[in-house]
């Protein structure tokens, strides 16, 4: 199964990051739709989208008025959006308010709930809500079911939080933690201020887990060059860790 990563980064797009946009091609899965969101069209394998949302914050959902022209031109037949409650209400209140993107796309919108289930029922999708980050986000977590030829795998998508223990056991196990690493050790001063997470907290989550593999993402904008969030720190804590890139292409 491959996973591309259409956009890394956070609060807003960079030369190197677009924001937080994360796709499953071959189930037509999408988690989040930021800036990275144009990118789906084009790679997609199916004619249907399911998008699951982590939050409401626009550099997580503004990629959903991308999909007007490919579901106009027929390249896309349906588009599904997942969130809690609170999250769907604000993207069609207010990001498809008339003002702002006058033609609303012909969206189904599903409010979270335990045990949906994707690919004709080998993938079951769970979630958790995390308090930490302003307005609140949702974690998520993908179980896909042994099929001929393909062992049982497991991804979790955790971002827009402060790395705080409730959720460890909701990831515990996956083959490939997806965690946010906005900002690096030496300012994890900011993270409390902002609901984000830093470096070697990730690191240790990952070990607390009893993960396979660490994929960081959803860095800070500002920090730039090849190595934002100090790799050799994370990995001296867990070893087995990534640091996302634009149009990376991870295989589980």
């Amino acid at each position: 199964m491959h996973i591309q990563i259409l956009g890394s980064g956070g609060y807003h797009p960079n030369e190197r990051r677009h924001t937080a946009c994360l796709l499953l091609p071959d189930l037509g899965l999408v988690f989040d739709a930021g800036t990275g969101f144009f990118r789906v069209a084009s790679r997609l394998r199916t004619d249907k989208l399911h998008i699951c949302l982590s939050h409401a914050h626009l550099d997580h959902i503004v990629g959903l008025t991308y999909v007007l022209v490919p579901l106009m031109q027929g390249r896309l037949t349906e588009v599904t959006v997942y969130g809690t409650r609170e999250t769907l209400s604000a993207v069609r209140e207010h990001l498809f308010a008339e003002r702002l993107f006058p033609i609303e796309p012909p969206l189904q919108y599903v409010e979270l709930t335990e045990g949906i289930r994707l690919g004709d029922g080998a993938v079951a999708l769970t979630h958790r809500r995390l308090p930490s980050h302003p307005g609140e986000s949702t974690a998520y977590r993908l179980d896909l079911a042994e099929m001929p030829g393909q062992p049982a795998r497991s991804i979790a998508y955790v971002t827009d939080t402060t790395v705080d223990g409730t959720y460890t056991d909701f990831i515990r196990g996956v083959d490939l933690l997806i965690h946010e690493c906005n900002f690096s050790d030496a300012l994890a001063e900011w993270c409390d201020k902002t609901g984000h997470s830093h470096t070697s907290q990730v690191a240790q989550l990952a070990v607390d887990a009893q993960v396979g593999r660490l994929l960081l993402l959803h860095v800070d904008p500002l920090l730039v060059g090849d190595d934002p969030i100090d790799l050799a720190a994370a990995r001296a804590i867990f070893p087995k860790t990534e640091l996302a890139e634009d149009l990376m292409d991870v295989v589980l």
